[in-house]
């Protein structure tokens, strides 16, 4: 599969500095100093890219296309510890979006447990009205750390995005939207039980 790469955009001292510092947050998250996620957005639709299926010669699998599709935005904070809290919208992802994503977050967080939630730089996580909600985060002990421009691959929870998308989705769950959005709700209640990803 050919992937696209931003690798030729960025800076590459800021990554390798970026590298370096959540090298450290991980070692101190094993140390219990505090507990580590990696946030960012996702969508599944039925005209998302679906997985290669095997099929017997001269039987080909084949399945509806659709060009346009109802979209399900997933939001979630993932650890490498098996932790996930995750919010959906089936409406476009807005700064408002995130913010309630956050606040989400930060309710049903140990309020005694610090946490650091690793971020790209959307301009949903520029914004001035959501810099205006960090102060209220940082005093439920929530502090936020942007990666580096054009880093995807520092983002922990972009491998859990295409291990849905391209291994864990069964081919059925394409067959309707209604039934998309469950199998995708399915595989996030059971992250951590059923499925994990191994990250060391």
């Amino acid at each position: 599969r050919i992937r696209h790469s931003l690798k030729a955009r960025r800076d590459e001292t800021d990554f390798r500095n970026t590298q370096g510092l959540l090298k450290v947050l991980q070692e101190r998250e094993d140390l219990g100093e505090h507990e580590l996620y990696y946030f960012d957005e996702s969508g599944f639709s039925q005209s998302s890219p679906v997985p290669y299926a095997w099929s017997p010669i001269g039987q080909p699998f084949e399945m509806t296309a659709y060009s346009h599709s109802r979209r399900l935005n997933v939001l979630g904070f993932l650890s490498r510890a098996g932790k996930l809290v995750y919010h959906t919208s089936t409406e476009p992802v807005t700064t408002e979006t995130v913010i309630e994503a956050f606040d989400q977050f930060v309710a049903q967080k140990d309020p005694d447990t610090f946490a650091i939630v690793v971020l790209d730089n959307a301009s949903m996580h520029r914004s001035k009205a959501f810099r205006r909600k960090i102060m209220e985060w940082m005093s439920h002990r929530v502090h936020l750390v942007y990666l580096s421009a054009y880093s995807p691959e520092l983002n922990l929870i972009e491998i859990l995005w295409r291990q849905m998308k391209y291994a864990w989705l069964p081919l059925s769950a394409y067959l309707s939207f209604d039934h998309l959005s469950k199998e995708v709700c399915r595989l996030l209640d059971g992250y951590g039980s059923e499925r994990t990803i191994n990250f060391e």
